[in-house]
């Protein structure tokens, strides 16, 4: 059994969590799908675990020449697709079309800031934010994959608030600061 944990839109500047490096460790591998923001948090990622990311849309630059956009992994026979930005919303025929067109029996995302999970012809999965979540709670997936078979749950890391807000008015007064 492969045990994996899935994350997205981190948006740190340096340092974990502690609640967010507890659910991680033990992991055979972890999946983050991009907005890690600075290279210092991906590297805190890839101390903990075998790290695969994709680069999200509020990545450094650094990040974005360093990870791809898109990525397909094969673990324990599963195909799973990564990438930032499969839907805008809660409709989720976007994603479903971009896993068909990847060819992946499961897609993780993210940019949603909230948790999303359908299980249809595909299992589409969108672990949320752990540290800046959007009307939800902050969150992480957990995918158990053992011999070609997907389990996952949402694991909430505490209560659902308003830091959303708050950090969007911090950036905003950074750029009436410049």
């Amino acid at each position: 059994m492969t045990r994996i944990v899935a994350l997205s839109d981190t948006h740190l500047e340096d340092g974990l969590p502690a609640n967010l490096t507890d659910i991680i460790q033990g992991a055979d591998l972890i999946l983050h799908t991009g907005d890690f923001v600075s290279p210092a948090v991906y590297s805190s990622f890839s101390s903990l675990a075998r790290l695969e990311a994709v680069c999200g849309n509020a990545d450094s630059p650094q990040l974005r020449r360093l990870l791809p956009e898109r990525r397909v992994l094969a673990v324990e026979g599963v195909r799973i697709g990564l990438v930032h930005m499969a839907s805008l919303s809660q409709n989720l025929l976007g994603a479903k079309m971009l896993a068909r067109e990847m060819e992946v029996e499961v897609l993780v995302f993210g940019h949603l800031h909230r948790p999303v999970v359908e299980r249809g012809e595909r299992l589409l999965i969108c672990p949320g934010s752990p540290t800046l979540p959007r009307m939800a709670a902050p969150t992480v997936a957990e995918l158990e994959v053992e011999a070609g078979r997907v389990r996952g749950r949402i694991i909430t890391l505490g209560r659902p608030s308003c830091d959303y807000l708050r950090h969007a008015e911090s950036l905003a007064e950074k750029d009436l600061k410049r």
